[in-house]
């Protein structure tokens, strides 16, 4: 059912709901809660002094708002509660005022102090009930938790839904009814009531999965591939002509690739090592051996700025092998673009490294042989299949710099070979990692001032593109500030965070190549695949905020060269955890105790396989739910049950029709 033609949903609501990737009823069903509030309504005489609580009251003034500075405000009134006078306080709520009406029946949620006659909210509730269980959404601008219960309410009881569980499986495990558990889900009225839901519709999520991925398998194992006659010597030829030496995990990855590309069968090989491991070079060697058998390589970056990375590294490296390497992106000159695709087509391009614009219709290769995509999470699916769809049945090699603990690994990437890269190679220097408290920031600043004046470039990483009012919480903004106090305004300081365009990021990011900028002060975006040799230092504010990969993967930006990198966590938080960081610079290492720690939402952000993502399920936390989906789903294919089922059917069909 389309969202319109849910009672409660106009244009502006729908509008806001599909920036939350709800676009049909069945999105806003399947938008399950991340926690739940379990309200216990207590009379305001049984409240201990600063216990958290919620009460009922009666608003008895309608109150006043104050402005403390930009973006804070306080919000205070009086109410009372069995005969008890209090003042109430609530932060960041100014447009609450005009709903406190005088004599108007509310629930506080907060602290309550008995002997100062005050209560501290946190939240306010305008809808009376009895003791509860509140569903928590993440949400967007514009949308309440309150509108979107509603409407999720709304859906539940005017949308239809298919069970994608197997009747068989349904009754192994004793499943709830799926539109039980959505209800459960959703609305729930006890605890056991949220762990049925939860189980039910983790076990669909994760069967549904493993189901797309054993078939992809399937069919990858069997697909016929591109049969080249290279010679295993091969490998030295290419390696006497590096300038370093391979580690032992490089040469078993080139060995692996050799392997596949000499077969009989298409290569469908994730390299998977960790930050500065040297997945590249292992990439090269197999667009070497593509040149060598006539064919044509496509190597496709989530960024301009990474795909310029790319072919500057490749081009040098490549042209010992007379290997005619160009460059494709969205903001070349029209004229350089037609030259580009003319080679192309007449197989003067022998590798062609770009952005998604390698997918745009007008590409047109002569004798595509090789696909391989950096960072293949960043792409859709259907990305990856349209450019791999422009060869006749090319090889295709996926990189990714997020490790992974192996069992994950081999479970969520089935459908794939698996090529681990561990060891980084020689010459790189350990990242020195400290945790530092902020009481403690005269020590970070100090150091960035001696990597100044040696002339070495720094990143500044903040959670936070904007203040959120919080005192806690630095903003990218926040820290341009501090920064230019700190350095008196004498440093060259850029700003780089998700909201710019694509245009604006490049600049700033070219400049800061250039070493025109100094100190890069960032969100996350700088997380994956920039590399300047000449940064030696990453200063992470409310490092607490992000898991161990994602820090592990942001220290990955500095240590790109011989010199000495520091990293530097700024937290007064969650010490002992952040000390791991301290302990190690193994990425497989830190993502095990990110999975023991945190779980795995951090590591994998979105998965996809055709357009499966995980809204409900936690691959650490639902691990054994995710074997059992496995093996059953493995059974479901073998036993071809799956011909009488239409949803299984049609993914059969689409997986058929995109490879």
């Amino acid at each position: 059912m389309e969202l319109k033609n849910i009672k409660g949903i106009g244009p502006t609501l729908e509008k806001k709901l599909n920036n939350l990737g709800i676009i049909n009823s069945n999105d806003l069903l399947e938008y399950y809660p991340y926690r739940y509030n379990f309200i216990n309504i207590i009379p305001i005489s049984d409240v201990s002094l600063d216990e958290n609580c919620t009460i009922k009251a009666t608003i008895i003034d309608s109150g006043r708002v104050q402005y403390i500075k930009r973006n804070f405000n306080r919000l205070t009134f009086k109410a009372i509660s069995d005969n008890a006078i209090f003042n109430v306080t609530i932060f960041n709520r100014a447009f609450l005022k005009p709903n406190l009406t005088v004599g108007k029946e509310i629930v506080l949620m907060g602290k309550y102090n008995k002997l100062k006659n005050s209560f501290v909210a946190s939240d306010i509730k305008f809808n009376i009930f009895d003791n509860k269980i509140e569903p928590i959404y993440h949400l967007v601008d514009g949308i309440s938790n309150s509108i979107l219960i509603k409407v999720i309410n709304t859906a539940l009881n005017d949308t239809k839904t298919t069970d994608y569980i197997p009747s068989k499986y349904v009754e192994k495990y004793h499943f709830i009814n799926k539109d039980i558990a959505l209800k459960y889900i959703h609305n729930p009225s006890s605890k056991n009531e949220i762990k049925q839901a939860q189980i039910r519709l983790k076990y669909e999520e994760l069967f549904t999965f493993m189901f797309k991925i054993n078939y992809l398998k399937a069919i990858n194992d069997k697909a016929k591939g591109l049969k080249r006659e290279v010679s295993i010597t091969s490998k030295d030829d290419f390696m006497k002509f590096l300038s370093f030496q391979l580690t032992p995990d490089q040469i078993k990855a080139i060995d692996d690739i050799y392997q596949d590309l000499t077969s009989i069968n298409r290569m469908n090989r994730l390299i998977l090592g960790d930050v500065g491991s040297g997945k590249t070079i292992v990439a090269t060697y197999a667009i070497y051996v593509n040149f060598l058998s006539g064919y044509q390589s496509a190597l496709m970056a989530p960024t301009e700025i990474l795909a310029e990375q790319h072919y500057k590294s490749l081009k040098d490296l490549l042209q010992r092998f007379n290997i005619n390497v160009a460059l494709l992106t969205g903001s070349m000159k029209k004229s350089e673009k037609n030259k580009v695709l003319e080679d192309l087509k007449n197989n003067e391009i022998n590798l062609i490294i770009g952005t998604h614009a390698l997918i745009s219709s007008n590409v047109t290769f002569n004798k595509l042989g090789l696909v391989i995509t950096d960072e293949q999470h960043r792409f859709g699916v259907d990305q990856r299949n349209t450019l791999r769809d422009k060869g006749i049945t090319p090889d295709v090699l996926y990189l990714s710099a997020t490790p992974i603990p192996r069992t994950y690994a081999l479970t969520i990437y089935g459908d794939l070979n698996l090529s681990l890269i561990k060891t980084k190679p020689k010459g790189r220097r350990e990242i020195i990692t400290c945790v530092k408290k902020e009481i403690e920031i005269k020590d970070v600043l100090y150091k960035m001032l001696e990597e100044l004046k040696l002339n070495h470039q720094i990143y500044v990483v903040s959670p936070l593109i904007e203040n959120n009012n919080s005192d806690e919480l630095k903003s990218v903004f926040d820290l341009k500030e501090k920064m230019d106090l700190a350095f008196n305004k004498q440093v060259k300081i850029g700003i780089l965070h998700g909201k710019l365009k694509n245009t604006e990021k490049d600049e700033i990011m070219q400049k800061f190549k250039n070493g025109e900028i100094k100190i890069l002060i960032s969100t996350t975006v700088i997380e994956v695949g920039i590399d300047v040799p000449n940064s030696t230092m990453i200063v992470i504010y409310n490092a607490e905020r992000f898991g161990l990969a994602t820090l592990h993967q942001l220290r990955g930006r500095v240590g790109r060269s011989d010199l000495q990198s520091y990293c530097y966590l700024v937290s007064n938080k969650d010490i002992e955890r952040l000390k791991v960081l301290e302990e190690s610079n193994d990425g497989f290492y830190i993502s095990e105790k990110d999975f023991q720690m945190r779980g795995s939402g951090d590591l994998f952000g979105v998965r996809q396989s055709g357009d499966m993502a995980f809204k409900i399920a936690n691959l650490k936390n639902d691990y054994q739910i995710l074997l059992k989906a496995q093996e059953d789903s493995q059974e479901y294919l073998k036993t071809n049950a799956y011909k009488d089922n239409e949803y299984y059917k049609n993914i059969v069909e689409t997986i058929n029709f995109i490879n």
